[in-house]
């Protein structure tokens, strides 16, 4: 008997329920995946038979959520900013909650400004979005893992952005007398042994792009110790952190002579993000 869509992404959920919040939606992502067709597609004809062959291959793939791989890895690109990545486990996945760095960084960028620098790009997300926005802006993104540039350059060129260039090294380190209007970092802010980290998360992304030590700010110190020799003066420094962190961010670049600093709220209603000006 032919399987329908509506039957495949019925047996589909009831199995992810399981093991995902997010069941339905992780169902029809994989049969996207394995389909060509769209979620779309999916809710105007639910009683189309599933293309020769796509209902082995969507049954491995939810075998493989099943065990808790995230989507975004078993498709291989994730969706940020309006814009489709390329990710593998070699980069962590973008989130949500990161594009309010895009917007900060958007935010505090002089429409004059030359140059701007991401640290830790990983799938490059945050320069790639602010260089789709900024065109004439030049970008700098680096990244210790030479995996992870690979991936970011390649998502640039795909998207056809030229004004974005890598530099494989720890933070700063490939960026000696450069300086920046604004400096961002999505850097590691986990700490070793936090029982909050999801499972999944610690299994399959990369925990060099998680965690950052034993209290969870080594990263991010070490960045606002090193930025007041790469911003401009007024220059602003952009980070993104976790969402009990806040107040200890804002002590760290107060006490480096950031001005201005303040946190912004994600959606969920989260300090996720803080920014100071370098005087």
């Amino acid at each position: 008997m032919t399987q329908t869509i509506s039957d495949a992404l019925h047996t589909a959920t009831l199995l992810l329920e399981r093991t995902s919040a997010s069941a339905r939606l992780d169902a029809e992502l994989l049969l996207e995946y394995v389909t060509g067709l769209s979620r779309t597609d999916f809710r105007a004809a639910p009683e189309r038979a599933l293309p020769a062959n796509a209902g082995w291959s969507f049954q491995q793939l939810i075998r493989r959520r099943l065990q808790g791989e995230p989507v975004a890895y078993i498709r291989g690109h994730q969706e940020f900013w309006s814009l489709l990545l390329e990710v593998s486990p070699a980069v962590l996945i973008p989130r949500p909650e990161t594009e309010l760095v895009v917007e900060r960084t958007l935010a505090l960028l002089r429409p004059d400004a030359s140059a701007m620098a991401d640290l830790g790009t990983g799938s490059g997300a945050i320069a790639l979005a602010v260089a789709s926005e900024r065109p004439s802006l030049r970008v700098t993104a680096v990244d210790v893992s030479g995996e992870a540039i690979e991936i970011a350059r390649r998502n640039a060129l795909r998207l056809q952005l030229s004004n974005v260039q890598f530099e494989r090294g720890n933070w700063f380190a490939p960026l000696a007398g450069r300086r920046f209007e604004v400096v961002a970092a999505n850097a590691p802010y986990i700490a070793r042994g936090d029982t909050d980290l999801a499972p999944d998360v610690s299994r399959f992304e990369p925990e060099i792009a998680l965690i950052a030590g034993i209290t969870g700010l080594e990263a991010i110190e070490q960045i606002v110790a090193q930025a007041g020799q790469h911003l401009q003066p007024g220059g602003w420094l952009v980070l993104e952190h976790g969402w009990t962190q806040a107040a200890a961010v804002r002590d760290r670049l107060v006490r480096s002579g950031f001005a201005h600093v303040r946190s912004h709220a994600d959606l969920a209603g989260h300090e996720r993000v803080t920014e100071g000006s370098l005087p």
